[in-house]
């Protein structure tokens, strides 16, 4: 099990939180995720390392970015 955190920019309600999950949730290998709004984390627990641009491409997907 591997996790990772990232923080995404441009959330502001638990629509945006479930979009950003959704289409997290469609890597391949993720498990789970977990969408804090206020702060902009996301967790993300995966059977291995998931690409980062795989996260990126996903985020970008719902709409919002990646921080940083």
């Amino acid at each position: 099990m591997t996790t990772t955190t990232v923080t995404v920019t441009g959330m502001t309600c638990g629509h945006c939180a479930a979009s950003v999950r959704e289409e997290i949730s469609e890597i391949t290998g993720v498990t789970n995720v977990d969408v804090d709004v206020a702060s902009g984390t996301v967790t993300i627990d995966s059977v291995a390392p998931v690409d980062a641009a795989a996260i990126q491409a996903a985020v970008e997907e719902a709409g919002y970015h990646l921080a940083g």
